[in-house]
């Protein structure tokens, strides 16, 4: 059923995976965060695939005159509020794993806004390379970084007498992986 959720979200689908005609502009609205940058925007040739949530930390180590990012250490889950299990984790590349197949994407920073002063920035990437050839990340092209929550670095702490300390930063945030469009019309946030 939850997979179900996710595949529907490209071909015109709702919440509750009852088919529906609605425009793609109304099931935009319905899935995308109403205030996405228009610069976080995947291309016109990618469609939204699926959709995570992610709740975890982002790793920061000081260098002695400032907090440094290191890597992000996330699990995804589906994104319609049930955390009960884990179906991806999010990690040092910056790589998305699926655990149901294995299947991996690394993706690199093309876009990125600060929406919230007082959370991490909204984050566009384009994909680089997968693996293996096969399973549910191994077509993602982009991904969106979105409705992020905490996960700056510390403001206080570093200083040359904390040189190699670290610091895991709780965030949360809602991953929106796109692949080539299979078809017309299909939702893009930021757009």
């Amino acid at each position: 059923m939850k997979n179900m959720l996710w595949l529907c979200l490209a071909a015109g689908c709702v919440a509750n995976n009852a088919p529906v005609s609605q425009s793609t502009s109304d099931l935009r609205d319905e899935v995308c965060p109403a205030n996405t940058p228009a610069n976080l925007a995947p291309p016109a040739d990618n469609e939204l695939a699926f959709v995570t949530s992610a709740s975890g930390v982002q790793e920061y180590t000081c260098n002695g005159t400032a907090w440094v990012f290191v890597a992000p250490d996330a699990q995804l889950y589906p994104d319609h509020g049930d955390q009960a299990e884990a179906v991806g984790h999010h990690f040092a590349g910056p790589t998305w794993e699926w655990y149901e197949d294995g299947s991996t994407v690394v993706a690199a920073k093309t876009a990125g806004a600060t929406v919230d002063p007082a959370s991490i920035p909204w984050l566009l990437l384009a994909g680089t390379s997968h693996g293996p050839d096969e399973g549910r990340m191994s077509d993602v092209t982009y991904v969106q970084r979105l409705a992020t929550s905490g996960g700056n670095a510390p403001a206080t702490g570093c200083d040359a007498a904390h040189a190699g300390a670290s610091a895991n930063v709780p965030y949360t945030a809602r991953y929106f992986f796109y692949r080539a469009a299979r078809g017309n019309g299909g939702v893009r946030c930021g757009s």
